[in-house]
């Protein structure tokens, strides 16, 4: 069977909207979604483009499930559960059907480990590269929701999981030689994300600022202290990386300007610290305390000698 629009439609798109009755079977021009009472609505955008976003011999399905979780993590950033999504997919004339039969058992594999349903969205033809954008929805009570801008001077910033990895796992798949043992984990890292959705809820009321680090450590960093109105003071040495990353060279500037790793990144009061080791064994994930905050603006960054590091860049920009 040929997949025309809406053959994609019945096919293979309405299966992921089962579930959710808001949906309306994706038969509707839009889909219905309560809010319970004291929620409020989290809503995030993501994109990814081929050849900017994904490289051509990634697997479709990770590819889809790489998708859903980039917006999984905005909603982690923010505390909030994730409830729905709707997608765009953006359809070259040379997409093969079969690539598209994997995306979307992608998709369905990924909502099921993540508890949510597809409710909406469209599919275009395109001449120029494929692309798809997902809007997720979540939902955290009113007033909780975690933000960029609750960062005060002497706090504590903090990480969790290790970074780089994914920026290694990138020029891996671009020529970067490696042993297989070494690789194949940062390559996974690139591929597929782990959104760190239990640890962005268990941080409510005890986090003051947070974001997933996206674009690269110190980039989002810095988008946390220009929102807050503070500076920050890092250490290089504390960042830290993998066993697969160790002895990898650029791993240490991969750790602070490298895309793609999707962890959080956020700020505590220092009499909260002890907090740190018990939300890490709850919920097995590593979070490291990499610096302060303070009053002075700006961001300065210490080598291992404790000297300033000057960086030509900060991380990933799209313009």
């Amino acid at each position: 069977m040929s997949l025309g629009e809406f053959e994609l439609i019945d096919h293979l798109l309405r299966p992921l909207a089962a579930g959710f009755p808001g949906a309306l079977n994706l038969r509707d021009d839009a889909a219905l979604v309560d809010v319970p009472p004291g929620h409020q609505l989290v809503v995030a955008k993501d994109a990814l483009v081929a050849g900017i976003h994904f490289l051509p011999d990634d697997p479709p399905d990770l590819v889809a499930g790489k998708l859903l979780r980039v917006n999984l993590s905005d909603l982690a950033a923010m505390g909030a559960d994730p409830l729905a999504y709707l997608t765009l997919i953006a359809r070259p004339p040379d997409l093969p059907e079969t690539w598209l039969e994997d995306f979307v058992r992608g998709l369905a594999r990924d909502q099921t480990v993540f508890g949510l349903h597809l409710i909406g969205g469209d599919t275009v033809s395109t001449t120029g590269p494929a692309f798809f954008t997902l809007t997720i929805l979540g939902l955290v009570p009113s007033g909780r929701a975690l933000r960029r801008d609750g960062a005060g001077p002497g706090q504590l910033v903090c990480v969790s999981g290790t970074l780089g990895d994914a920026a290694l796992g990138l020029r891996i798949l671009r020529g970067l030689a490696a042993p297989e043992e070494v690789s194949m984990p940062l390559i996974e890292r690139y591929r597929t994300p782990r959104p760190r959705i239990a640890l962005g809820k268990a941080l409510r009321g005890v986090a003051t600022a947070a974001i997933d680090i996206s674009d690269g450590l110190l980039a989002d960093l810095g988008h946390v202290l220009e929102a807050s109105g503070v500076g920050a003071r890092i250490e290089a040495a504390a960042v830290p990386l993998s066993e697969p990353a160790r002895g990898l060279p650029g791993a240490r500037l991969g750790a602070l300007t490298g895309g793609d790793d999707y962890e959080l990144l956020f700020t505590i009061e220092p009499e909260k610290a002890p907090l740190l080791s018990e939300l890490s064994e709850t919920l097995d994930v590593p979070l490291t305390v990499i610096g302060r905050t303070r009053e002075e603006p700006g961001l300065e960054v210490l080598d291992h000698r404790g000297r300033p590091l000057v960086l030509d860049r900060l991380g990933w920009r799209h313009f």
